[in-house]
C-alpha cells in the first residue's frame, strides 16, 4: 500500500490517543516518524490493531453492523464446517460459506480481506520504521509493542491464507496470497505461494517471540511471547512438522503460566481472567454490537436479543453426547416447549440447538470476549505432533490433560486407544469437541485430507424445503471432498479489479 494510504490508516488511529498525551500538529504535517515517536503512539498504533478486529469499520462508503473481522473470522471458518446447522435460507451472505456458492463479489469475503490488509498496513510502518533504525535505543515496553506488530502482521496473513489458498500438505507450491511487508508496497502485486507464505509467517512469530519477554505481557488482550509461541504451533502442525510443534506447544505449557480450565461451564464468559486464556480479544458492554452485530445473535437468542438461526449439528451433539458428563455438552442448549420436546424452527423443521460460547459475558446474551488461542489447543496441537511421531501414551497423556477438567475424570484414556479407532480418530474427535465453533474444525479436516461430511438436516442441503425435513430418517448424504476448489474462498473482485498481477481461485 502506499504511503498515504498508511498515513491515513495512522492518523485515523490518533482517536485512540487522549489529547492530554499529545501536542497535536495540523495532520497535513503529521509523518508516520513523527507518529509514531509522539508519547504513546507506538502503543496506540499497536491498539488500534486489535480494535480493527472488533470495529466495524466503514467499506465502500458503508458502515454495516453486520460487518466485524471477528464476526466474519468464526462464520467463515464454522459456517463452513460440521459443526454448524444452517437453520434456513437467508440473503445474508453468511449463507454463502453454508451452501458454498461462493462468489468474487461476496461482501464478508471481501470486507474480510480489507480489514486484514488494512492492519497489515498498520503495522508495517512500525515493522518498517523499527528495521530501518528508526526507533533508537527501544525500551523493553516498545519491543514489546514492536513485537506484538510482527505477531499481527502474521496472525493476519495465515489467517487469510486459510480461508483463500489450499493447505500446505496439499500443495505448498500452489497460490497463496499476497505478502505485504513494508510501509511503501505498490497496488499491483502477485500472490506468493503457500510455501512462501508459511515462511514469512513463521519468520514474523520468531521475530515476534524473541522481541516479547514474559514480564512484558500485557494481559490476555494482547498479543505476547506465549501467543507467539502458540501460533508457531499452530503453524507447524498445519506444516507437519511434529517435532516443532512439541517444540512451541512444550514452551507454553512448561511456561506454569497458564492452566487447562477446571471451571470449563463459565470459561467463555470470564475469558479475559481465566488461565486457560493466551489471546482474546477484549470486549466490554460498550462493546456490545447486540443483535445486529454480535457473534452471539446468530447462535442464540433469548427471544429478543438475536437472531438465533444457526445452531449446533447432529454429528457434534452425537459426539458430545457420548457422555453426558461432559462438561462440554453445557454450550449446547436446547430450545424445549412446554412439554420438554425440543423445538423445531418455525417455516424450516429445523430442531434449535443453541451454542452459548459466545453470550452472557456480564450477564449479556449477546457478549464475549472471543478466545483466539487457549492452552488446552496447546495439548491438542501436541497430542497430535506425538502421534505423527507414533508416541501413542505421550499423545493420549494430553488428552486426558484436557478431560480430567471436562467432568471426565473416570472416563480417561490412561494410554489406551479405544477399540475400533485409530489414535488420530481419537485426537481429531477431542479437538473437535474442544474447539467447537472456534474456527479450527475444516481446517483439521481437509489440512489431514479428511472429507467433510454434512449429511444432516439442514439448509445447507441444496434444495431443502420444510416438508422435507425429516428426524426420523436420515438425511440426503453430502460429502465434501478435500481436496474440492470450493474449500476456499474467491479472491474478492475488488483485489483482482485493481491489482492485475494476482489471479483468481478456480
Amino acid at each position: 500500500m502506499k504511503k498515504s494510504a498508511v498515513l491515513y490508516i495512522l492518523i485515523s488511529m490518533l482517536s485512540f490517543m487522549t489529547a492530554c498525551e499529545l501536542e497535536f500538529e495540523p495532520t497535513d504535517q503529521i509523518t508516520p516518524d513523527k507518529l509514531v515517536k509522539m508519547p504513546g503512539g507506538l502503543q496506540s498504533i499497536a491498539n488500534g490493531n486489535y480494535a480493527m478486529l472488533k470495529d466495524v469499520l466503514v467499506f465502500n462508503g458503508v458502515q454495516n453492523q453486520n460487518y466485524s473481522y471477528l464476526r466474519q473470522y468464526f462464520f467463515l471458518t464454522e459456517f463452513a464446517s460440521d459443526n454448524v446447522v444452517c437453520g434456513q435460507v437467508t440473503t445474508d451472505p453468511f449463507y454463502l460459506s453454508f451452501t458454498r456458492q461462493h462468489t468474487p463479489s461476496q461482501e464478508n469475503t471481501s470486507y474480510f480481506w480489507y480489514v486484514s490488509y488494512k492492519i497489515i498496513s498498520s503495522t508495517n510502518l512500525v515493522i518498517s520504521l523499527y528495521e530501518k533504525g528508526g526507533l533508537p535505543n527501544p525500551t523493553a515496553t516498545d519491543l514489546q509493542i514492536i513485537g506484538e506488530n510482527y505477531f499481527m502482521r502474521a496472525f493476519a496473513h495465515f489467517t487469510l491464507l486459510n480461508l483463500f489458498a489450499k493447505q500446505y500438505t496439499h500443495d505448498p507450491d500452489a497460490p497463496g496470497i499476497i505478502i505485504r511487508n513494508s510501509d511503501n508496497e505498490k497496488t499491483e502485486k502477485a500472490r506468493a505461494t503457500v510455501k512462501e507464505v508459511y515462511s514469512f509467517v513463521l519468520d514474523d512469530l520468531r521475530k515476534a517471540a524473541s522481541l516479547m519477554k514474559p514480564n512484558t505481557r500485557r494481559g490476555a488482550g494482547y498479543a505476547s511471547v506465549y501467543a507467539a509461541q502458540v501460533l508457531l504451533s499452530r503453524v507447524f502442525l498445519y506444516m507437519n512438522e511434529p517435532d516443532s510443534v512439541i517444540k512451541y506447544s512444550s514452551l507454553v505449557i512448561n511456561s506454569g503460566q497458564f492452566q487447562v480450565e477446571p471451571d470449563f461451564p463459565n470459561y467463555f464468559r470470564n475469558a479475559p481472567s481465566s488461565k486457560e486464556t493466551i489471546w482474546c480479544v477484549i470486549y466490554t458492554l460498550a462493546d456490545d454490537l447486540k443483535k445486529y452485530g454480535s457473534i452471539a445473535s446468530m447462535y442464540y437468542s433469548d427471544g429478543n436479543s438475536g437472531w438465533g438461526e444457526e445452531y449446533a449439528s447432529d454429528p457434534l451433539r452425537e459426539l458430545l453426547g457420548q457422555n453426558p458428563e461432559d462438561t462440554r455438552n453445557q454450550y449446547i442448549v436446547p430450545l424445549l416447549d412446554n412439554n420438554g420436546n425440543v423445538v423445531r424452527r418455525t417455516g424450516t423443521g429445523i430442531k434449535v440447538y443453541y451454542v452459548t460460547k459466545f453470550s452472557f459475558q456480564d450477564g449479556s446474551p449477546t457478549l464475549s470476549s472471543p478466545v483466539i488461542l487457549r492452552i488446552s489447543e496447546q495439548f491438542l496441537n501436541r497430542a497430535e505432533a506425538y502421534a505423527r511421531k507414533n508416541d501413542p501414551a505421550a499423545a493420549l497423556a494430553d488428552l486426558d490433560a484436557i478431560r480430567i477438567n471436562r467432568g471426565l475424570e473416570n472416563k480417561l484414556y490412561n494410554g489406551t486407544v479405544p477399540s475400533g479407532k485409530t489414535l488420530l480418530d481419537v485426537i481429531l474427535e477431542e479437538r473437535r469437541m474442544e474447539l467447537a465453533f472456534e474456527a479450527h474444525r475444516s481446517f483439521d479436516l481437509y489440512r489431514n485430507k479428511m472429507d467433510l461430511n454434512r449429511s444432516y438436516w439442514g439448509y445447507h442441503l441444496p434444495g431443502l424445503k420444510e416438508s422435507d425435513v425429516d428426524y426420523s430418517k436420515p438425511a440426503p448424504t453430502n460429502i465434501i471432498p478435500w481436496n474440492d476448489p470450493r474449500n476456499i474462498y474467491y479472491i474478492p473482485e475488488n483485489e483482482i479489479r485493481i491489482n492485475p498481477l494476482c489471479t483468481q481461485n478456480p
